[in-house]
C-alpha cells in the first residue's frame, strides 16, 4: 500500500459518524449489513448514511451490493488489513539503531 492511498483511508474513517459506520460493518462480517439495517444501528439519517457510505466505497473501505431491492453494504476486510499493515508492517525496525 502507498502512502497516498493510507492515507485517503485514514482520511475516511477520520470522522466520528464514518467509523461508527465501518465499525458496524466489520462487526456485521462477510454478509455485511443491509443499508436499513445499518442505518438502524449507527441511528443517522438516509440521506447522511448515504453520504457517508459514499465516501468509505471511494476510499476502498467498503462495497454495495444491489441485491433485487436490497443494497447490501460490506467492510472491505482485504483493504483494511492492507491499512493495518501498513501501519504496523516496520513497527519497531529502526529500534536499537540510533535513528529517531
Amino acid at each position: 500500500m502507498n502512502v497516498e492511498r493510507a492515507a485517503s483511508q485514514l482520511e475516511a474513517l477520520g470522522n466520528t459518524s464514518r467509523l461508527k459506520i465501518y465499525r458496524a460493518l466489520v462487526r456485521a462480517g462477510h454478509g455485511g449489513l443491509p443499508v436499513g439495517q445499518l442505518q438502524e444501528r449507527v441511528g443517522i439519517p438516509a440521506s447522511t448514511l448515504s453520504h457517508h457510505l459514499k465516501r468509505l466505497v471511494e476510499a476502498g473501505l467498503a462495497s454495495q451490493e444491489r441485491q433485487a431491492t436490497t443494497l447490501i453494504c460490506r467492510a472491505d476486510y482485504e483493504s483494511m488489513q492492507g491499512l493495518i499493515g501498513f501501519l504496523s508492517d516496520e513497527c519497531c525496525i529502526e529500534e536499537g539503531s540510533g535513528r529517531l
